[in-house]
């Protein structure tokens, strides 16, 4: 395990080598988490998703979501994991557009299937952040450049695939409506019928059509796309939790908090003590 730990204990970025059957636990990580497989297929549980996935490929976690994998045979990992006080993604967007891209997107499959020119284009990467690890004191602009320079690529690698022409699902029209209305409605309309009556559609063929679509029902996506939004408020918003219970439109704020603890396992505050507050707060603020 390579690591840095800034001078008030917290976890900033490291690079660890493991295998898949040490992930097979389930567990949520404070940081940014990236897995690098090169062999083997599996599947791939993040929250309420559940992704098959064949290697080689790079797969993606937000902060604390709950994440574990499930493969035959157990392979080695490269994890690089980086908080968001060492790179902030929502601040950097304009450089590498990586946010509702690779992370943060409840829509779109968290892995990046790789050619094998992807895969020896991004362990080089790996290689030379391990390598400035091993330095006696890793430089972090470098380290940061090196991030960076390997979350572009991927994201280029995502966006080529989602504009290929030769994708293994076929665009379904209604699903991606409903996709729209959800963004829409997620503040109001919490029920899978209700969409289902904007849609024309019966709840059974909703729930079909989506949990083959999305990979999870229209009911997970329903309360992931709240919890999202929440996760974006705590974290980039210095707003109280009783305020952002209001925006969300939640009876108070202790309703809220059980329901954000149900869907992610930790409370709003300790999701927020955990993540930091990301520095878009203050810029947001002058």
């Amino acid at each position: 395990m390579r690591e840095v730990i800034s001078a008030t204990g917290q976890y900033l970025i490291g690079l660890k080598r493991t295998d898949t059957e040490q992930l097979r636990i389930p567990a949520q990580f404070s940081e940014y988490t990236i897995l690098f497989i090169p062999k083997g297929e599996g599947i791939y549980h993040a929250d309420f998703g559940t992704f098959h996935y064949s290697s080689p490929v790079i797969l993606f976690s937000t902060p604390l979501q709950m994440i574990s994998i499930e493969q035959n045979q157990p392979t080695p990992v490269t994890m690089l994991q980086f908080h968001g006080d060492f790179y902030c993604i929502e601040y950097h967007h304009s450089e590498v557009a990586c946010n509702g891209l690779l992370f943060n997107n409840v829509y779109i499959k968290p892995c990046v299937a790789l050619t094998d020119q992807n895969v020896h284009t991004l362990a080089d990467v790996l290689e030379d952040i391990d390598q400035e690890f091993k330095q006696g004191q890793p430089a972090d602009i470098v380290l940061r450049a090196y991030l960076q320079l390997f979350l572009a690529k991927s994201s280029s690698i995502k966006m080529k695939l989602i504009d290929s022409p030769y994708k293994p699902i076929q665009k379904d029209e209604q699903m991606e409506r409903f996709r729209q209305l959800l963004e829409e409605h997620y503040l109001t309309l919490h029920s899978p019928n209700e969409y289902a009556k904007l849609l024309a559609m019966t709840p059974n063929n909703l729930s079909k059509r989506c949990s083959r679509y999305f990979n999870k029902t229209p009911s997970q996506l329903i309360q992931e796309r709240i919890v999202l939004e929440a996760k974006k408020q705590l974290h980039l918003t210095r707003q109280s939790i009783k305020e952002i219970a209001y925006a969300l439109q939640f009876e108070d704020e202790f309703y809220f908090s059980r329901f954000f603890k149900k869907v992610t396992k930790v409370s709003p505050q300790t999701f927020r003590n955990k993540t930091g507050i990301s520095v878009v707060a203050d810029l947001s603020r002058q």
